[in-house]
């Protein structure tokens, strides 16, 4: 065992104890002595697993022991904890001066929790069409809004609001009510001014 050896193990612990901290609950973090395979696990925070110090390395930490050129970091492979629980895995190699593997610092993030949550989410965001002939709009309208509505119609019949013909301003009239323009303020009373008809002719254009 060497002094550099032992080095890495002790700065990868704060590491470990950290990251381990930071998420408590729902990932456990390990430290895999890979000097000693028998007896791999150095520490672990947060043991989801339910491995404690002193246990065994696993099939990747044999890997890395057996193949220097084994890849240095895997990430976000998919993984299980013994109860069946989903986990998303991250391991990274630690290697000394010689190039030679001495430890592995895991991460088992435990996805179920937040499997569960996105879920939830996707059922509370989840909307049906009903097939409405319009669409709400949820917020207060305003008579800029219902004025710009009634020139806007004027302007794709190629004429002023005032010269639009019977029809066309029962139209019109109607439209603004569909699209709740007619709630505006002082609607009906701009809506005279506009086409140039009294409040009973607008409101006779909503019957």
């Amino acid at each position: 065992m060497s002094a550099e050896d032992e080095l890495l193990l002790r700065e990868a612990e704060k590491i470990v104890t950290a990251l381990g901290r930071m998420f408590p609950g729902v990932c456990e973090v390990v430290l895999h002595d890979l000097r000693d395979p028998r007896h791999a696990v150095r520490t672990i925070e947060n043991p989801l697993s339910g491995r404690s110090p002193g246990d065994p390395a696993t099939e990747l930490g044999l890997a890395r022991i057996e193949d220097p050129d084994y890849p240095e970091v895997i990430q976000n492979y998919p993984n299980r904890f013994p109860d069946g629980r989903p986990a998303k895995s991250t391991s990274i190699g630690i290697r000394n001066s010689s190039g030679a593997y001495v430890a592995a610092l895991c991460l088992n993030l435990d996805v179920s929790v937040l499997d569960r949550a996105a879920r939830t989410l996707q059922a509370l965001t989840a909307v049906e069409d009903p097939g409405l002939p319009l669409t709400e709009t949820l917020r207060a309208r305003t008579a800029d809004e219902l004025r710009a509505a009634v020139e806007e119609f004027a302007a794709a019949r190629g004429r002023t609001p005032r010269a639009l013909a019977f029809a066309e301003r029962r139209e019109l009239v109607r439209d603004l009510r569909a699209r709740g323009l007619l709630e505006v303020r002082s609607a009906v009373r701009l809506v005279t001014e506009l086409l140039g008809v009294s409040r009973a002719t607008v409101y006779n254009y909503l019957r």
